[in-house]
C-alpha cells in the first residue's frame, strides 16, 4: 500500500496554524482586524512587545500570507490579507467541523 501524500489544503492549514502559534501574533491579527484600514505607526507602542522582536512576528505572519504590508522604520504599514484570511477561515472551519471526536474513549 502506497503512502498517501499530504494535500495542498493540509500544508496550507499547517502553515497558517504555525503563524498563529504565538500569542503576540494573535494580538497583531486582532489589532489589524479591528482597524478600519491599514495600520500605520509603531506597533510596539500599542502592543506589549519590543521593537527588536516585532519585525520577526510580522514577517512570520507575512510569510504565511495572513498580512500584507511594508516595514519602513520606524513605522510599519500592515493590513490583513483578505484573500488569504478567507482561505484560512474556510480551512480552519472545515478542519474543525470534519474532526469528530469519540467522546466514549475518555
Amino acid at each position: 500500500m502506497a503512502k498517501k501524500e499530504l494535500t495542498k489544503e493540509q500544508e496550507q492549514l499547517a502553515r497558517f496554524a504555525k503563524a498563529l502559534g504565538h500569542p503576540i501574533r494573535i494580538a497583531i491579527l486582532q489589532m489589524l482586524a479591528n482597524q478600519s484600514c491599514c495600520f500605520h505607526g509603531d506597533m510596539s507602542e500599542v502592543l506589549p512587545i519590543a521593537k527588536s522582536t516585532l519585525s520577526q512576528h510580522l514577517n512570520e505572519l507575512k510569510d504565511a500570507g495572513l498580512i500584507q504590508g511594508t516595514i519602513t522604520p520606524p513605522t510599519v504599514k500592515y493590513c490583513i490579507n483578505l484573500e488569504n484570511w478567507t482561505v484560512a477561515q474556510t480551512l480552519f472551519s472545515a478542519f474543525l467541523k470534519d474532526v469528530e471526536l469519540d467522546t466514549e474513549c475518555s
